[in-house]
């Protein structure tokens, strides 16, 4: 047993200097590192289930929509705009977020009618305000290098039904109210300011969030808040970034008890800070992540949120005083002592330790269990996968 914790430890150790030694500045991430991952079609299945859906069919161009039949876990109802037409975004400039311009990336989430919306180049966007995306649209990136940065981005007001996929979202910042005409004319709606994050969900359902890279924003990459539920994050490459993804508004907000997030098969890659993501209220599967690093801690919560870890490949920073993977906050000892967080089947590599609290019966964590736990030898086949993917017509992704 000591031998293959050692030779696993040399496993993902490698995994992990080879993502370091690969990543550039972050405005070059998403090019590089999807470039390294092009498959051929006899070797594309890795295990992985969503993946093991869609990306071994070299018409996957031609079939996009079946990506809305692949999602797993507390997300997986999420159908975006599969039942509308598709949608393809020309212009990556002229965002006007008061009379949206047809053709850009505004004028299609802001439609009224399900949509599935694609891109005919690669594109910088660079936004004027948030982008507020309505409901049952499908963000689908694939075959193009398309990245949402320098600007505000991505928010999920009271909606429900959305897709994003493919997509590099970074450097992203706050900005003001934001005004928001919706189709069809006059109805509009005025929202608070952004704060900054990469994608922030705020009141919404069915949302699922996959193969995106994320990195270096204002505040937080994803945030769910503010009675948010039925979400998956999925396959995404997180790096360079302090307060990671924040679950649940605050601790007197009790709207978010009933909150559900799958976190699932994705990189956590380097320069993450803490917020892995932090917990409140709700219930949260973290399942066949693999994370790199962290400088404070990878996991952690108040309010008394129920997390069940399993099948994670945890490894540790150098740092003595940062192996532990969990952290409780502004709750006695013996108040965190009657959260339910266990860790099962997670791999805890060069000294990381995770603390569970709580009932270790599985019954105690139904509601935070939305789909199998593969075991964490796969992740060494499916972890250089996640992110941003580079698609070629005509080929498996």
């Amino acid at each position: 047993m000591a031998a293959f914790y050692l030779v696993s430890l040399v496993v993902f150790l490698h995994a992990a200097s080879t993502f370091s030694r690969h990543l550039p500045q972050v405005s070059e991430a998403a090019a590089r590192h999807s470039s390294r991952r092009q498959l051929d079609t006899e070797q594309c299945r890795t295990g992985n289930p969503i993946d093991d859906c869609w990306r071994c069919d070299p018409e996957w161009d031609t079939n996009r929509k079946r990506l809305a039949d692949c999602a797993v876990g507390f997300g997986k109802n999420a159908v975006g705009g599969r039942d509308g037409e598709v949608y393809v975004v020309t212009d990556s400039g002229n965002d006007d977020p008061l009379h949206p311009t047809p053709g850009t990336l505004r004028y299609a989430v802001t439609r009224k009618e399900p949509l599935w919306i694609i891109f005919d180049h690669d594109m910088v966007i660079i936004l004027r305000e948030q982008l507020l995306i309505n409901s049952y649209k499908t963000i689908d990136g694939r075959g193009y290098n398309i990245q949402i940065a320098y600007g505000p981005c991505i928010t999920l007001h009271n909606v429900s039904n959305v897709i994003m996929h493919n997509i590099y979202i970074h450097n992203c910042l706050p900005s003001g109210y934001a005004r928001i005409i919706w189709n069809p004319l006059p109805q509009y709606a005025i929202t608070e300011g952004s704060d900054g994050d990469g994608i922030s969900i705020f009141g919404s359902r069915d949302v699922w969030i996959d193969h995106c890279t994320l990195a270096n924003c204002y505040d937080g990459l994803i945030d769910a808040t503010h009675g948010s539920t039925s979400i998956t994050i999925s396959n995404n490459y997180m790096l360079h970034h302090n307060e990671v993804m924040l679950m649940g508004h605050s601790d007197e907000y009790l709207d978010d008890k009933k909150m559900q997030v799958t976190i699932a098969f994705n990189f956590f890659g380097e320069g993450l800070v803490q917020r892995i993501p932090r917990c409140r209220h709700g219930y949260f599967h973290i399942v066949n992540n693999v994370y790199t690093g962290w400088e404070m801690y990878a996991i952690g919560g108040s309010a008394n949120p129920t997390i069940n870890s399993e099948g994670n490949v945890f490894v540790a920073p150098e740092n003595n005083s940062s192996k532990e993977v969990t952290k409780r906050e502004g709750f006695s000892d013996a108040e965190w002592k009657n959260w339910n967080w266990r860790s099962e089947g997670d791999m805890m590599l060069n000294g990381a330790f995770f603390t569970p609290s709580g009932e270790e019966a599985p019954a105690s964590y139904i509601k935070a269990s939305s789909m199998v736990a593969k075991p964490t030898s796969l992740l060494t086949k499916t972890s250089k996968y996640a992110g941003t993917l580079r698609c070629q017509k005509g080929h498996g992704c």
